[in-house]
């Protein structure tokens, strides 16, 4: 699922500049007409396969909004899609957001979408039986990500340090079947490879994302000129999303039947995955866009995470939260569900 990495973003950060300086015209024409549909971006994650829940029952129709869900694959992809303008809108995790944001690109975050709540997770050989043992051993997840800094949290839980073990930079593509194969000791991964992982490598989670909650929340992010000239088309987007949930909570099997098709995965399978996840209803949105002192505030996840990035010298500045957090939006949808 998604190959959620910060380091790509700094990369990509230039050519951003670069082409949305070129694109900039196009873009503000664009999104003038409200017939012109908005590009919607999404990856393999459990929380994000609501999307196709969404377009099959029509409820992108059923609020006047013409959107095209365009498919990436490879989540890494999909961040490089909307940096370069080829897409409106993306579903990607804060952390992801944090360094564009943090070089003044404008992007604004107006939903989330889950958080996750077990769907990343430490899994280790079946003869390690704590953190501490991890020490000296072969541990594998990607610089720069989310999941790296559960792996820091967990060793810090264990009293250790990165330097205390054999760490190894390797995208969860590629540390999903090392570990199955037998050559590391442990790997920081997420769904559907932290699952196959426990169950084809026989391999025992040790801490996940459960023990850190809101550590890790995923979002819907548009590019911000959407945001200022086609604002009511973003609520009605947001309003399609939670359209979806109240059909998912009275249509539970057949909504698990469409996701689980969407992610071309068993039902049972699928199921596990998005158990792994809490699912953000819109109660939980407006209080994630509260000023708060603890990882239920998305200002204060974004804080310790910018924090995190910045000491690996992939942030340079910490942006502020209000230049690409955007809860109004929500909080309108909110008043208008209400009438």
């Amino acid at each position: 699922m998604r190959q959620r990495t910060i380091f790509l973003m700094l990369a990509l950060l230039l050519m951003f500049t670069v082409v949305s300086g070129c694109t900039s015209k196009e873009a503000s024409t664009k999104s003038g007409g409200s017939n012109e549909p908005i590009k919607l971006a999404l990856s393999p994650w459990p929380g994000w396969f609501v999307w196709y829940l969404v377009k099959e029952k029509g409820f992108f129709e059923k609020n006047g909004v013409n959107v095209d869900l365009v498919w990436f694959p490879v989540y890494s992809d999909s961040l490089s899609a909307l940096a370069s303008g080829k897409v409106d809108a993306n579903s990607q995790t804060l952390s992801d957001t944090l360094a564009p944001a943090s070089k003044g690109i404008k992007l604004k975050a107006v939903l989330v979408n889950d958080n996750s709540n077990g769907g990343d997770g430490v899994v280790v050989k079946p003869s390690i039986n704590s953190l501490n043992e991890l020490k000296g051993k072969k541990v594998a997840t990607e610089l720069g990500t989310v999941d790296h800094l559960l792996m820091l949290t967990a060793l810090e839980k264990a009293g250790l340090a990165e330097k205390d073990v054999s760490y190894t930079n390797m995208t969860v593509n590629d540390a999903g079947p090392a570990f199955i194969s037998g050559n590391l000791d442990a790997a920081v991964l997420w769904e559907p490879f932290l699952s196959k992982a426990i169950q084809e490598g026989k391999g025992k989670l040790l801490f996940s994302s459960k023990d850190t909650p809101g550590l890790i929340p995923d979002l819907l992010v548009f590019k911000e000129d959407i945001t200022k000239n086609r604002p009511d088309d973003v609520k009605k987007i947001i309003n399609a999303w939670f359209d979806a949930l109240d059909y998912w909570k009275a249509n539970p099997e057949e909504s698990l039947k469409i996701m689980a098709k969407a992610a071309e995965t068993p039902i049972d399978e699928y199921k596990a995955g998005v158990d792994s996840v809490k699912i953000f209803q819109i109660e939980d949105n407006i209080k994630a866009f509260q000023k708060g002192d603890g990882y239920e505030s998305l200002e204060f996840t974004s804080k310790k995470t910018a924090e995190f990035l910045k000491g690996l010298d992939m942030l340079s500045t910490i942006p502020k939260a209000e230049t690409f957090l955007d809860g109004h939006f929500v909080e309108e949808v909110m008043k208008e569900r209400k009438k």
